[in-house]
């Protein structure tokens, strides 16, 4: 995998590009989660957030070298 995207030679690493769409991930089944009430459940809403974003970041770290292949084909 290549270690920075090109933009007009501005480079970018690829793990801003991935924490920016985990961000936008994460926002989303937050506010799914807040709808759910699940937050009362958790002690720590904050510490919990950072964790889902962790793990997430590495679901989509793990699943992009398939979809970088699948698009650059």
């Amino acid at each position: 995998m290549i270690g920075e995207l090109n933009i007009y030679g501005i480079y970018v690493p690829w793990l801003l590009v991935l924490g920016t769409v985990t961000l936008f991930i994460v926002k989303v089944v937050s506010g799914a989660l807040a709808r759910l009430g699940f937050y009362r459940l958790v002690w720590h809403p904050a510490l919990f957030d950072l964790a889902l974003y962790v793990v997430l970041l590495f679901g989509v770290w793990s699943v992009f070298p398939q979809i970088y292949k699948f698009l650059m084909v």
